[in-house]
């Protein structure tokens, strides 16, 4: 006897559900597959020439064998607004017939006449059993299929909210988990495949963070396991995976084409055999736009196998969660396909685009570009036009990446925002690596002089947790450009080529100790030692730390060139490397006047000797800065006139 014919004869139907829940599920695939025969023979009769849909490969995963159902919508014909359906009564019992199995686990045991599904399903029963013959008016075939709310009941309606109750009760029915997936009526050999899934999920399940979805639920039908997995809320979005002896098979819809095709590359990695994939349209679904629907399997030597290609599956499920709003967001950057292609190896590297996106997406890099100023970006400037689109694209990486670890560090939104300026400054118009030791200690001195300036922009010498916290980024941004100098030595003791620039690096790290050194002070002069820092102070201050920021950025600008100057270098090119040279010699000039107005505002404002000190202290050390950017400057001009086979 079969088990649930011994939980029958014992009285116990409560322990039927399991199994009723199992066959309405499977009877709701079958269902939908029905509605989809019926839409592809209203689509055959508006397209008579076009090619009928094959849904051959959906009927035998839905264990359907009835070859007149793989025929039925080349065989359907209209006379004026009537679509005729050979075999429709055929098709009207089947409906019929999985309308009461899927609906029997929700209503046995019930109250079936107080019950409002009940009456629904007993109304739809009734209809479909007064069908006469193979004609269908619009206004019945839209009855069926559409899946529309705020309109008339529906069959498709019903179904669909029919599912979500199943869904629900299995939920609640399952009072087993592995490793966090809902499971009942498993085989033994069912649990360490069930586990395996869960594993792969577990891997990325973090790179979400609060998103959600990811829920597994797995049970047993005949001799197949299968796996459903909450990726999306929209009906058209829909994951399910059978696994039958060592093959799995998984079916997949999705609303967007670019989606399908990634997720389809992921699976294909790991050794997936996909079906061309379908366009579908259905009534109601997707604002009735085309969803694409296919099959990926999976044909493993082993069991070892077959559990590393479910881990593998799960462990990329996550990658799909907000993936078409991170594709918009990067195509701001760069084009569709490179968008796609960042996506693809952030997936691979297991990153991610969410913490990108819920860190400020878009803007994070919008941001970073704004701060390098004018001389870098303009308004309406895409990245991979300033800087290539190679470099645009490892950037953009790179930057997913950051901001993936960042959170889940813990660290701020404002410090993944300064590390991702940072980052781009060492990016931008790479040309040559004698140069990138350079323009990644010089993105550290820039970091330096805007943390300065805007900590004086926002009042921070009067904020002793905010002054403190820049000292201590600074601190760190120091010792990061000190290890650039430390590389800079070793690469000169084996190669000579570098010598020079190794001597360069070395004049440029006094700009990070004396700006570092500034934001020292300002943590100091926050102690309650900011007596007078108002008005003509401030004002002034204010003006010396901007110059300082200004010459810091023509420094990187000079660099930037510096890097793609050659002998084939144009006459242009030279100009606007000179000029970033002369308005860092212009800053210095104007820094040494800006420091004596600070001193004698100082004598006029402050009269305690402490803050007195500090603050003259403060102002020496940034106008120092511009007196190191100037010899650096000096450096890089020889050095880099020099590889273009002269001097200045």
């Amino acid at each position: 006897m079969e088990k649930v014919g011994v939980v029958a004869s014992l009285g116990q139907q409560q322990l039927l559900r399991p199994a009723w829940i199992t066959a309405a599920l499977a009877a709701n695939d079958r269902l939908k597959l029905y509605l989809t025969l019926l839409q592809a023979a209203q689509t055959h009769t508006e397209q008579p020439g076009a090619l009928p849909l094959d849904l051959s490969r959906e009927l035998a995963s839905a264990q359907v064998s009835a070859p007149w159902l793989k025929d039925l919508p080349g065989t359907a014909y209209r006379t004026g607004k009537v679509l005729h359906v050979p075999e429709l009564l055929r098709l009207a019992t089947l409906l019929r017939d999985d309308l009461r199995i899927m609906a029997r686990p929700l209503l046995e045991g019930e109250a079936t006449d107080e019950n409002e599904l009940a009456s629904r399903i007993g109304q739809w029963c009734s209809w479909l059993d007064a069908l006469s013959d193979d004609a269908l008016e619009a206004a019945q075939l839209k009855a069926l299929t559409s899946g529309k709310r705020g309109e008339e009941d529906s069959f498709h309606l019903l179904v669909m909210d029919l599912h979500k109750a199943l869904n629900h009760m299995a939920a609640e029915l399952s009072n087993e988990t592995i490793d966090g997936a809902h499971v009942w009526q498993l085989d033994e050999a069912d649990r360490p495949r069930v586990a395996a899934f869960m594993r792969g999920l577990a891997r990325t399940r973090a790179l979400k963070l609060d998103h959600p979805g990811l829920d597994t639920a797995a049970t047993r039908d005949g001799a197949r396991l299968l796996l459903q997995n909450d990726i999306g809320t929209n009906d058209a979005h829909v994951l399910v995976i059978q696994v039958e002896g060592l093959r799995i098979t998984l079916t997949y819809s999705d609303l967007h084409r670019q989606r399908f095709a990634f997720f389809q590359e992921l699976l294909s990695e790991i050794g997936a055999s996909w079906s061309v994939p379908e366009a579908r349209t259905t009534s109601g679904l997707n604002a009735g736009d085309a969803y694409y629907v296919g099959t990926a399997t999976f044909d493993c030597e082993g069991e070892e196998a077959l559990q590393r290609g479910l881990e593998g599956i799960g462990a990329r499920l996550v990658f799909l969660i907000d993936w078409n709003r991170a594709r918009k967001r990067l195509a701001q950057f760069v084009d569709k396909a490179a968008a796609m292609a960042i996506l693809s190896e952030t997936a691979r590297r297991e990153v991610g685009h969410m913490a990108w996106l819920v860190a400020g997406g878009e803007r994070l890099i919008f941001a970073a570009m704004q701060a390098l100023g004018a001389d870098f970006f303009h308004i309406g400037d895409r990245l991979d036009q300033v800087m290539g689109p190679v470099q645009a694209r490892e950037f953009l990486i790179e930057a997913l990446a950051l901001a993936s670890q960042s959170m889940q560090q813990r660290q701020s939104l404002a410090l993944i925002a300064d590390e991702t300026r940072l980052l781009l400054v060492r990016h931008l118009r790479r040309r040559r690596d004698e140069f990138d030791l350079l323009a990644e200690h010089a993105a550290y001195c820039h970091a330096l002089a805007e943390g300065l300036r805007d900590a004086l922009a926002h009042g921070h010498h009067h904020e002793r947790k905010a002054a403190r916290k820049l000292a201590e980024h600074a601190k760190e941004w120091e010792h990061q450009a000190d290890l650039m100098v430390m590389r800079s030595r070793s690469r000169a003791e084996l190669q000579p080529r570098w010598l020079p620039f190794a001597g360069l690096i070395e004049r440029a790290d006094d700009v990070a100790d004396c700006l570092e050194e500034a934001a020292f002070l300002l943590s100091l002069v926050a102690e309650d030692h900011h007596q007078g820092w108002k008005g003509e102070v401030q004002q002034v201050m204010q003006l010396l730390a901007d110059e300082v920021l200004a010459a810091t950025q023509d420094h990187v600008k000079a660099l930037a060139i510096a890097g793609t100057l050659d002998e084939q270098s144009t006459a242009e090119d030279h100009e606007e490397f000179v000029a970033a040279l002369w308005r860092v010699l212009n800053a210095e000039r104007q820094c040494d006047s800006l420091l004596r107005e600070v001193r004698r505002a100082l004598v006029q404002h402050i009269s305690d000797a402490a803050a007195l000190n500090l603050a003259t202290e403060f102002a020496i050390s940034l106008e120092r800065a511009t007196d190191a950017l100037l010899a650096t400057g000096y450096g890089l001009r020889k050095l880099a006139f020099s590889r273009m086979g002269g001097s200045l």
